[in-house]
């Protein structure tokens, strides 16, 4: 037993004057003589013998009753060994999960309005000298300081549900800096979620550090959730026109499966797509929509499936391009002609921005905004071209060799090897003809591979000297099992070698008909799409690919239905101009970045599916995780309908028996009272 106030312990001192009185006012008795006393002595004795037990008894009552009212100011506390409390007032944290997995329902209502209500009367059981800090997911800077009871109640009315999910361990830590901090010794915290398994899983917390924590779990009557789980698109590029397939993922969550369910597709505002769907209990299905992509350009689409309560993942925002254009940069050897073959097929097609440069004159600044750089015959490879070429690959994309007809082997291996490549040999002069196509290259090329199909004729390329440690992955055979063409990953990009010069002289291949493919298919795979969307509340990289300045003037993100507008935070990350929103977007929905009045890029962000997995750690599992990682200054309080503050309260602090003993006072005076008038 501990007590709050025992310098009141020194009061006990006036259990003696009762003490005293009773000595000083014993009552004396006087002797009477009478004739015959043989019987009023035995009388006398019998009434003094009396007296005195009574005496006794209120002299006992009265000294219990000050007792008892002194160890009732002096409030004793029952306390578990591993509290420790200190005089003086509470410095009290209270953590209310504010994600959208608490809008889910149980007998009191919404989860998150539970564990509002509750913290509320947490907060009026305590005194007004103690100092409360209300702390959300939000991680905000108003949560970062200590609130009056008032002020803590008014804060707490004001929450509102957040997109931004976080893990216990985040939570737990950030309040251990915050308690940590203060200059009050009584440190405790409370924490009321719904400890989902995604995130709120406390064997991830820090080491137990001694500050008392209480959890209260809130669960659910039902934990059913039906949402869109993430979409992509069969190509890599949407054109104006031409026929698309986009897929998406359903997830039902529950224990009973949907039998005919459906999806509407809506691109610009306008339905154009519907997709029937039926997914079994606890598993997901993968649905299709097929459609004609008719607005060049940017397009904003959304999918939308229809569910209760938990609906904030009903909706799937992204945005696509449907006018791509693929960046190439062409450099050409010195000794070329403008009119080769790969100049003439890159410069007349549309889909294709085209750069082409000569081997002196390169401008490395055209790398940015390259999707396929193309090293056509170049006499040599320089160090400054090489580093250029290491940056890039960083960003991802195709880099294309093809030597020169003379090359000088030293300097175009030593590249080579940096993309660890094989080194070229000996020149063969053979006539040659290309092997059957089945690499997964052309796969989707042709619609049927022809085994009497006319291949290309070499009559010149280079072997190549392979080593073991070497990842390359032929595309091109030669009758005589030599490369034509091949690849190998590097960084983030793939690099592609070709064995022979692009030359009439060299080859037919130029004037093949599969010239045109190899190299459409090539530049296809080098594009790596852009995220469809991205998540809110979060800070994910938002690559820009823009031929404005975007160093000069500050890009804005808005939202053209509010008036939402932030500038977000931009680097320059591997030739690309890269924007960090830093948590400012909270809401899902279409975005605009923009320089001026001019849209640079369309946005689109979703809510995190990481709050969509309902399963939640229930009060046993809890108790298990306490048990087993040793946290002993870790307790659990159920929820139900009964007030639970007091639980709370006491298990925090201990039992208090001030109101015990408030009852055993006004018991012992109840009995001297009794002793005083009815015994007489």
């Amino acid at each position: 037993m501990m007590f709050v106030y025992p310098l009141f312990l020194w009061t006990l001192a006036v259990v003696s004057i009762p003490i005293i009185i009773h000595l000083f006012n014993l009552r004396k008795y006087k002797k009477v003589y009478f004739s015959n006393v043989k019987f009023l002595r035995e009388l006398k004795q019998e009434s003094k013998s009396k007296s005195r037990l009574k005496e006794i008894l209120i002299l006992s009552a009265r000294c219990l009753a000050l007792i008892s009212i002194v160890l009732a100011f002096a409030q004793p506390v029952l306390k578990n060994k591993n509290n420790i409390n200190y005089p003086g007032a509470n410095a009290i944290s209270i953590y209310i999960d504010n994600s959208f997995s608490m809008l889910n329902i149980n007998k009191q209502g919404t989860l998150f309005e539970s564990a509002k209500k509750k913290a509320i009367d947490l907060i009026n059981a305590y005194s007004s000298n103690d100092k409360f800090q209300i702390i959300t997911n939000d991680f905000d800077g108003k949560h970062q300081r200590f609130y009056i009871k008032e002020d803590a109640i008014n804060l707490i009315d004001e929450l509102k549900i957040t997109p931004s999910p976080r893990f216990i361990k985040e939570v737990i830590n950030r309040q251990n800096d915050f308690l940590n901090s203060s200059n009050l010794l009584n440190k405790k915290r409370y924490l009321f979620s719904d400890f989902q398994k995604s995130t709120g899983d406390i064997t991830l917390s820090s080491q137990d550090t001694g500050i008392k924590t209480i959890l209260m779990p809130f669960l659910a009557n039902k934990v059913n959730n039906l949402y869109i789980d993430s979409c992509w698109f069969d190509t890599p590029l949407q054109q104006v026109g031409f026929i698309q397939k986009l897929n998406a993922f359903i997830v039902n969550h529950s224990n009973t499966a949907i039998e005919a369910g459906s999806a509407k597709l809506f691109i610009n505002n306008q339905q154009i797509a519907l997709s029937s769907f039926s997914v079994s209990a606890n598993s997901k299905t993968a649905i299709k929509f097929t459609f004609e992509c008719k607005t060049a350009g940017f397009n904003r689409a959304n999918i939308k499936i229809d569910d209760y309560p938990i609906n904030f993942d009903d909706e799937l925002f992204f945005t696509f391009n449907s006018n791509p254009n693929i960046s190439l940069t062409l450099i050409n050897g010195k000794d070329l002609k403008k009119e080769e073959s790969l100049s003439s097929l890159f410069i007349k097609d549309s889909l294709f921005k085209t750069l082409i440069l000569n081997e002196q004159t390169i401008d490395f600044g055209s790398f940015r905004l390259s999707d396929v750089i193309i090293l056509n015959q170049l006499t040599e490879i320089s160090s400054g071209l090489l580093s250029e070429l290491i940056k890039f690959s960083e960003k991802g994309g195709a880099i294309v060799l093809i030597p020169n007809s003379d090359i000088k082997n030293s300097n175009f291996n030593a590249a080579l090897s940096v993309f660890n490549l094989p080194a070229l040999g000996q020149k063969d002069t053979s006539k040659l003809k290309t092997e059957k196509l089945e690499s997964l290259f052309f796969e989707g090329v042709f619609e049927k591979k022809d085994p009497q199909m006319n291949l290309p004729l070499i009559y010149q390329h280079y072997s190549l000297i392979k080593k073991s440690q070497q990842d390359f992955e032929s595309i091109l055979k030669l009758q005589n099992n030599d490369d034509f063409l091949g690849y190998t990953k590097f960084n983030r990009s793939t690099v592609y070698l070709f064995t022979s010069p692009l030359i009439e002289k060299a080859t037919n291949f130029v004037k093949h008909a599969l010239f045109v493919p190899t190299f459409y298919q090539l530049c296809f795979k080098s594009v790596i799409p852009g995220p469809l969307y991205y998540t809110a509340g979060s800070n994910e990289m938002v690559p820009i690919k823009s031929e404005l300045k975007l160093n000069e003037i500050p890009i804005h993100i808005k939202q053209s239905k509010s008036e939402f507008d932030v500038i977000p935070e931009m680097r320059y990350v591997n030739y690309l101009s890269c924007l960090y929103p830093r948590q400012q977007i909270k809401q899902a929905g279409f975005y605009d970045a923009m320089i001026d009045q001019t849209l640079v890029l369309p946005l689109s962000f979703n809510f995190s599916r990481k709050e969509s997995m309902l399963n939640c750690f229930s009060e046993d599992e809890l108790n298990d995780i306490i048990l087993k990682k040793g946290l002993k200054t870790f307790s659990i309080i159920e929820n139900s309908e009964s007030n639970t503050t007091n639980q709370m309260i006491e298990i925090s602090e201990g039992k208090k028996l001030w109101k015990f003993f408030i009852i055993l006072s006004l018991l012992f005076i109840s009995i001297e009272v009794i002793l005083l008038r009815v015994l007489k």
